[in-house]
């Protein structure tokens, strides 16, 4: 990986981390199409600059995200989910990230369902703020997170979507989404630290300038990204992502199996 890819990838992750189109999935496809997506490191850096992203999101809800320690607790028990089927499918979960078609038909069917979240979860009549969200709503929200661990997915997506299914406004679920990414985001980044230490890697000079970099340009373009999203989706809904996700998809599918196969392995 040069400088220029580390700062296309963290653009991508920037831009895509809270919009419900799959950070993961982008990169994985970005990744593939410079060649790259193969390396350890690269794997690596696709998840670690993720936390430059998040971190915008303590940045700018500076006020709100430092709340009672029940507001955290509440967090925690929203996170234990993706905690322990992380654990338990680590190895599956690997497999999907290096498989680009997964990616492509996530993206198709994700597009599917959000041409229809706004017809199914359009009487919300609960928690006007993230914090009033209970601890039953909060661990819901978590197990629907769970379906990001499936690339192409995506992690902000589902967890919006789990928050209207228990009819919390759309801005509502978008802000506990991205308070619920900081533990998650730090927890997946230390493991993944873990695991690359663990295999024997190492990370020389140079590649710790690149995450330096992309941790800082995710989380620049975060922060522009963050507040575009709301505004968007307080007035729109998820139809345009929908139609996008739709779109991507099936580019991806007709490039892999008609043109050249995007593969990662």
């Amino acid at each position: 990986m040069n400088t220029l890819q580390a700062i296309v990838l963290a653009i991508i992750e920037g831009i895509t981390e809270f919009l419900p189109v799959s950070s993961t999935g982008h990169m994985i496809i970005a990744s593939s199409f410079f060649g790259i997506a193969h390396d350890d490191f690269t794997k690596l850096f696709t998840i670690v600059i993720q936390l430059g992203a998040i971190l915008s999101v303590v940045v700018l809800y500076f006020k709100r995200f430092f709340q009672t320690l029940d507001f955290y607790f509440k967090l925690l028990v929203a996170f234990i989910p993706a905690v322990v089927l992380g654990l338990l499918l680590s190895d599956f979960i690997d497999g999907l990230l290096e498989n680009p078609v997964t990616v492509a038909i996530s993206l198709l069917i994700g597009g599917l369902i959000l041409l229809k979240v706004d017809e199914w979860f359009n009487k919300p009549n609960a928690a006007e703020t993230s914090q009033e969200i209970t601890y039953s709503q909060a661990f819901k929200i978590g197990l629907f997170q769970c379906l990001a661990m499936i690339p192409g997915v995506s992690r902000s997506g589902a967890s919006i979507v789990g928050g209207m299914s228990q009819k919390l406004t759309r801005t509502t679920a978008a802000e506990f989404s991205f308070f619920l990414a900081v533990p998650t985001m730090f927890g997946a980044t230390a493991k993944k630290c873990y695991d690359y230490y663990k295999a024997g890697f190492e990370l020389s000079h140079d590649q710790v300038n690149l995450l330096i970099i992309g941790n800082i340009v995710a989380f620049i373009v975060a922060l522009l990204a963050i507040k575009t999203f709301i505004g968007f989706l307080t007035k729109n809904g998820f139809k345009v992502f929908g139609y996008y996700r739709i779109i991507a998809g099936i580019v991806l599918l007709l490039i892999h199996f008609f043109i050249h196969p995007l593969t990662i392995i």
